[in-house]
């Protein structure tokens, strides 16, 4: 039995006709909105926000490069009947459920007689929950240093810069270890936060890997401080 379609035009909230620049502003918020990281380790949403996160960039995956966009736009178009352009086209598209995630493959499916959904999105690479999430952070990383560049958040090689310290400058001078090393005595707090604007990384870590090695509560922080930068540019 095939799996069922996902409608990524939907999950991204955007026109099937949709430019390229639209397609990636609409990945930056929805990923931004939706992020796992948005809430505690233990909140009953991590889940669900796990799964919609991993939709968001399965959707991006496809629909950001023209060849795999084609493909998907046939069979969207003609195999499901979806019709020449989103059934979602108005101004308030209505959101899929995360649990709509695209099926990875089991080893040893068959898939005669009926189309491969999990062709499209990271399915064709993915062979697990575990690698499909590991392919999602790696996109978002990217797009993540993007916007942190853009919002002042980061210097131009990607390295943390001062507003992202002043950011997450309250965490513990142990959870900043790796960032102030040979450095005696850890100062926390805002006045770590005003100091390390001017210290750089000796492991040229870039600023998403900072991101991923701060505890969670400061995670929180700087998506919740971003994700307001960009979409009051987007209202704007």
């Amino acid at each position: 039995m095939s799996a069922p379609p996902v409608d990524y035009y939907a999950t991204l909230e955007i026109d099937a006709k949709a430019t390229q620049q639209q397609i990636r502003d609409a990945y930056k918020k929805a990923a931004l909105r939706h992020h796992p990281d948005r809430v505690p380790a233990n909140s009953p949403e991590r889940n669900t926000r796990t799964k919609k996160f991993q939709q968001i960039n399965d959707a991006y995956y496809t629909l950001s490069e023209p060849g795999r966009r084609r493909d998907y736009d046939l069979t969207r178009n003609h195999f499901h009947g979806f019709g020449g352009s989103a059934s979602n086209s108005g101004p308030n598209p209505p959101s899929f459920d995360a649990d709509e995630e695209v099926p990875r493959p089991k080893a040893g499916a068959s898939t005669t007689g009926s189309f491969p959904w999990s062709a499209f999105g990271f399915g064709g690479n993915a062979k697990s929950e575990a690698e499909a999430n590991t392919y999602s952070n790696e996109q978002f990383g990217s797009v993540f240093e993007e916007m942190m560049r853009d919002e002042g958040m980061a210097e131009d090689d990607n390295r943390p810069n001062k507003t992202f310290w002043s950011v997450v400058g309250s965490v513990s001078g142990g959870a900043m270890g790796f960032i102030v090393a040979n450095f005696p005595g850890a100062v926390a707090g805002a006045v770590a936060g005003n100091r390390l604007g001017a210290i750089r990384d000796k492991k040229g870590k870039s600023v998403y890997s900072v991101f991923q090695e701060l505890e969670q509560p400061e995670k929180m922080r700087l998506l919740s401080e971003l994700a307001t930068k960009v979409f009051a540019h987007a209202m704007s």
